[in-house]
């Protein structure tokens, strides 16, 4: 702190002027000693500069509420949400999150250094704190086709930012473990900044010679016995809790057997639909969830601040006390997590403010290019109608190889209600690569579902039961040049455009939250599961760095063995 604004603030601490703003009557929740004290917050210049009994030029009186710091969310993908980054940020700060930590790698592998610069010319003025991981897998492997790629080189002029904290998660184990030069040459360059991971069940062995590679975080842990041997290996474990992908409970539930605090753990969600955060919150529902499978408060408090501001190095973020940046909760009831007030830098943000969409370079909407693409190009065969099956699983976007004889027609696969067919067409460069694969566990009938989001790469993945929807699905898409689409008995039900990058709608997050509600409802109506997210977890089975099978436009890839099958 620069010497002329301590003395001011020191004063204000000292009893010997008003602070500029006070809190008055709280209950303090103290995420150093995990105690709850009684108090008054003082508040100079954005700065918490005192607990105990303050007067203030401006005082709110509490009655007794509890205040907490502001939420962070560890790891997120601010373009999974569907909307600008502005928007998101406004829209989840009014449930509490005031950092966000954010991997742009959505917007790189479409667009490159131009849609990392989207993201941060987007957040520069928010009523929030967003900091970005510089992304580190654009590709995400070398066997995808995505639309960019970054370098070491590319990277270096970014470190001097002062929003940049690391690297982005390293989703490319083999090249880490394998010692690949152009991947160390990005892991060097941030050697004195954090190396977020991605390492789904990496072996024993893997996992540590990951870990040595000076990767301190993962976010893809499922179970509470693979969060262990992270944490052994000195990684933080970030819980995510999203549409798709929901780990909370299962982490969670180890936590409190075995009567564990939470420290080196955190909560993200990584990707989270705008629906789902205008439907159960944002950072609190991870919270209020914990809480509910029987998480101390204080601890899930702490889990959901402090541990995440420790972990990035943001020594000025993630507590009440002097010297902290003043993001603050005011909460009726620490249980319920009911948040009544939002504070960033000691000003209260007005929860029905006008959210203002700014504007897209006009660059970034047009980034859908597919090359020759005919119904014939969904066509699918096997000679002894034997066919590699993606199985998906509610609740997951882990996948499961089925090798499975299925009824066909003259060695074509047809659909049925147990299996359907899925297709990824690449939409970068039109290189007319299509890869065509079976899916399980999905159950649409009647119908195709596709989307221009399909993690990392973003090609146009489509799932239907008949080719003539697949296709109709995709020249929806490609007319739109990105978004969500729904075809139902060969005709377009509705679609969500997602013009910005294919990745996100700029019409407002209500016009897309209306859109997605309607979507999503008809597609359970067509036997999508109730507990699946139908386009967040379509969105995922093209990530070939995810176990075990992915459909990718070379094919369908094995993650586990690295092979291609042919169908």
């Amino acid at each position: 702190m620069e010497l002329q604004k301590y003395q001011k603030c020191s004063k204000v601490t000292r009893g010997l002027r008003k602070a500029e703003f006070v809190l008055k009557n709280a209950r303090i929740v103290n995420v150093f000693t995990r105690e709850i004290l009684e108090g008054d917050i003082a508040i100079q210049d954005g700065m918490i500069v005192g607990i105990g009994n303050y007067q203030g030029e401006e005082e709110t009186d509490l009655g007794g509420r509890y205040v907490c710091p502001g939420f962070i969310d560890s790891h997120l993908h601010l373009e999974s949400t569907l909307v600008t980054p502005a928007e998101l940020v406004t829209v989840a700060s009014r449930h509490g999150t005031t950092t966000f930590i954010v991997d742009p790698h959505e917007s790189a592998n479409v667009s490159g250094l131009k849609g990392i610069d989207y993201i941060l010319n987007q957040t520069e003025d928010v009523d929030a704190n967003v900091f970005v991981m510089m992304p580190s897998c654009v590709p995400a492997t070398a066997i995808d086709d995505n639309g960019c790629t970054l370098t070491a080189q590319d990277m270096e002029p970014y470190l001097s930012k002062k929003r940049i904290l690391g690297l982005g998660e390293v989703m490319d184990y083999i090249s880490v473990v394998k010692g690949d030069e152009a991947m160390h040459q990005k892991l060097e360059l941030f050697s004195d900044k954090v190396r977020d991971g991605h390492a789904p069940f990496l072996s024993d062995m893997d996992l540590q010679a990951y870990a040595m590679a000076g990767i301190a975080t993962d976010h893809e842990c499922s179970d509470f016995a693979y969060a262990m041997k992270e944490r052994r290996n000195g990684m933080v474990v970030h819980i995510r809790e999203g549409s798709a992908a929901r780990n909370l409970k299962a982490i969670v539930n180890g936590i409190v057997e075995n009567q564990m605090n939470g420290e080196g753990f955190c909560f993200c969600t990584d990707d989270k639909h705008i629906e789902d955060i205008e439907k159960e919150g944002h950072i609190d529902h991870n919270v209020r969830k914990a809480i509910g499978l029987g998480l101390n408060p204080v601890d899930a408090i702490c889990m959901a601040t402090i541990n995440s501001a420790k972990c990035y190095g943001l020594t000025h973020l993630g507590a009440i006390a002097p010297g902290y940046q003043a993001d603050m909760l005011v909460v009726d009831d620490l249980e319920k997590m009911t948040i009544k007030d939002v504070y960033y830098k000691g000003r209260k943000i007005d929860q029905d403010g006008e959210i203002i969409v700014k504007e897209c370079p006009s660059e970034l909407k047009n980034t859908v290019h597919v090359g020759k693409f005919s119904k014939e190009d969904l066509r699918l065969e096997s000679p002894d109608g034997i066919f590699n099956v993606v199985g998906m699983q509610e609740g997951e976007i882990t996948t499961v190889r089925k090798n499975v004889q299925i009824l066909h027609e003259m060695g074509v696969f047809t659909a049925d209600e147990q299996y359907q067919k899925i297709a990824v067409v690449e939409r970068h460069k039109a290189t007319g690569k299509t890869g065509v694969g079976v899916v399980s566990g999905f159950g649409i009938q009647g119908g195709a579902i596709a989307s221009s989001v399909s993690h990392d790469s973003h090609n146009i993945i489509v799932i239907g039961d008949n080719d003539e929807d697949m296709y109709l699905a995709v020249q929806e898409l490609i007319r739109t040049q990105g978004g969500y689409t729904l075809v139902a008995d060969h005709h377009v039900y509705d679609t969500l455009e997602l013009p910005v990058m294919g990745l996100m709608s700029d019409a407002g997050f209500q016009y897309s939250h209306r859109k997605l509600e309607r979507m999503i409802r008809k597609a359970h109506e067509m036997g999508v599961p109730d507990a699946m997210a139908p386009f967040i977890t379509l969105s995922f089975m093209a990530l070939p760095v995810i176990p075990e099978i992915r459909v990718t436009p070379r094919g369908i890839y094995n993650v586990c063995s690295g092979e291609f099958y042919q169908n």
